[in-house]
């Protein structure tokens, strides 16, 4: 039994490609779990208490697909070694990768990006969840919404910023505003049902949005800037990382499988089609990522930009493979972001296109890299080919 299966021109078709709003680029996240360390119940004041490195914001961040060590066709048992929710025969518990989250969807894994940072910190908060936006991040007296049953996580960051001495702070939103599910969703539809592109379209709308959400994340730091005073924080006591997206998708011509049968959808989780996949890589990423340096050089904030981070590590890329019986999952060869099962064989769809286990302990290193720089500095995080996360290296912003 494989994960894929042909989604023929059907009902059936357009209802199990629809399932991909809940996942797609469903930059989800949402707020309130000590991953490293717990809240503690003593107040600290700046500079004092364990140091914390705090984590905001939605899916890519929050550590969702952190389940899964590559992408294998293989539906038993623990799929060649790829599904770290294993627990024997057919039975598997997410909670053993994203703990009591699991449940609220919130999906916040133990490879989150600030976990898999290192010791750049003595703590580890991790506040963001799974399918949050902007609103999410603001404080309750300023528009802010809860989220999966948390409070706004601003509001939740005051009461870390008084319990800990927060260091650093990485912020990842926006995506979720901008609609990234709906974009991936309807261009996998138009692969899969009507043989046509959705780059064009799908542009027209993201320009209709671009500016509202440049908008929201500017103020979603200056709300982190506010609670972070409020705790009596200097501004030059802490920093705030404020990152891009990486494209989980190659581009056309990187694609292992050709566009003229149904391998990208039966077999590589990648349905899309060459001129869409160009455009998401070489246009909507870059376009997205730029706004967002914009917005950190207009605040004063660092930036991480993840662009070109799973650059040959993509779903379906070339470079990588699908983890099989005689292809063992691996950081230096297999894909580092999951795969779109449209059947949901293998786990929910809220996974997919996301960084899997290896594509967070990389980006992780991309922030421990990012924190040796100055705390106003701008760098584009890559991968050296072949290698694993330790080959995570810096270069001067685009």
């Amino acid at each position: 039994m494989i994960g894929f299966r042909k989604a023929g021109k059907d009902r059936t078709a357009r209802s199990r490609v629809r399932r991909l709003a809940g996942a797609a680029m469903v930059l989800p996240l949402a707020a309130g779990t000590l991953l490293a360390a717990g809240a503690g119940t003593s107040a600290a004041s700046p500079g004092t208490g364990p140091t914390a490195v705090v984590s905001m914001g939605d899916s890519y961040i929050s550590g969702e697909a952190g389940r899964w060590k590559g992408n294998s066709l293989t539906n038993s048992g623990n799929r060649n070694g790829t599904d770290r929710a294993w627990v024997s025969g057919s039975s598997y518990d997410p909670a053993k990768v994203y703990g009591t989250t699991a449940a609220s969807g919130c999906d916040r894994s133990d490879s989150a990006e600030v976990l898999s940072a290192g010791s750049i910190a003595e703590t580890a908060v991790n506040l963001a969840c799974s399918g949050a936006t902007s609103q999410n991040v603001f404080r309750a007296s300023n528009g802010g919404v809860a989220f999966k049953g948390e409070a706004p996580q601003a509001d939740q960051l005051a009461a870390v910023a008084a319990a800990k001495n927060v260091k650093v702070i990485a912020l990842s939103i926006g995506g979720n505003d901008l609609g990234f599910a709906d974009i991936i969703k309807d261009c996998a539809l138009d692969f899969v049902l009507w043989g046509s592109y959705c780059y064009d379209d799908q542009q027209s709308v993201v320009d209709s949005r671009i500016e509202g959400v440049v908008a929201d994340i500017g103020k979603s730091v200056d709300e982190i800037r506010a609670v972070m005073r409020g705790a009596g924080y200097a501004d030059s006591s802490y920093r705030i990382v404020l990152q891009s997206y990486p494209s989980p998708i190659p581009r056309g011509a990187e694609n292992r499988y050709t566009q003229s049968d149904w391998s990208r959808l039966n077999t590589g989780g990648c349905p899309f089609w060459n001129r869409d996949s160009d455009w998401a890589r070489d246009s909507l990423v870059p376009q997205l990522a730029n706004r967002i340096k914009g917005v950190a050089t207009a605040k004063g904030v660092q930036f991480l930009d993840l662009r070109d981070m799973l650059q040959g590590r993509e779903v379906c890329a070339k470079a990588s493979k699908l983890v099989s019986s005689t292809v063992p999952a691996s950081a230096k060869t297999s894909e580092w972001a999951r795969w779109i099962d449209n059947n949901e064989t293998q786990g929910p769809i809220q996974e997919s296109m996301h960084p899997n286990y290896y594509g967070q302990l990389a980006v992780g290193r991309c922030l421990a890299l990012a924190v040796a720089q100055p705390a106003n500095s701008g760098a584009s995080c890559k991968n050296t080919a072949g290698g694993d996360h330790t080959g995570m290296y810096l270069t001067p912003t685009p």
